[in-house]
């Protein structure tokens, strides 16, 4: 017989939890049926670079919710990053980012794909708050991850959900 410390299993299963988060934003609604989104596991020493990267990108551009979200990175098991690209979806006469897929400049999101982007994120978030993980969904680690160039879909926004299974959130009392 094996025994099994706390620590190991916690780390199982927030990466149980974390492979369920990507399965649930996977089959969420898509525009369309298209899928544009990618789906990243961030955890041991990447979770280091991610937080490192934030804390760069704070002092530099004077971000300072950049280095307390990097705390938070710090005090979780992993992040799930979740990144979408810009390319149209090209829905007949939709327009919602102002030009519509024909006229729509490279660098301007499709708007039913950031739909998507939103979709995704909630439907993560909810799977980790259904298994008890506390999480919190953080603009900051998507950003970084994009400055880090992780993305393979020229992912040009993203949002990281930190898991943490610990008696108290980190994500709660932030300063």
């Amino acid at each position: 017989m094996s025994i099994i410390r706390s620590k190991e299993s916690l780390q199982k299963a927030a990466l149980y939890i974390a492979n369920l988060m990507v399965a649930a934003a996977k089959t969420a609604p898509k525009g369309k049926g298209i899928e544009n989104l990618e789906y990243l596991i961030v955890t041991d020493n990447e979770l280091q670079q991610l937080a490192d990267k934030m804390n760069e990108i704070s002092k530099r551009d004077n971000i300072p919710f950049f280095s307390r979200d990097a705390k938070n990175i710090m005090n979780s098991e992993l992040v799930v990053l979740i990144g979408s690209n810009t390319k149209p979806k090209n829905v007949p006469n939709c327009k919602y980012c102002g030009f519509g897929c024909v006229k729509k400049p490279e660098t301007t999101p499709c708007s039913v794909g950031a739909t998507d982007l939103g979709i995704a994120i909630g439907s993560a978030a909810s799977t980790a708050a259904l298994h008890k993980a506390d999480n919190r969904i953080l603009y900051s680690a998507g950003f970084a991850a994009i400055v880090l160039q992780w993305f393979q879909n020229d992912a040009s926004h993203a949002y990281g959900i930190p898991l943490s299974l610990t008696e108290k959130s980190p994500f709660f009392d932030r300063k």
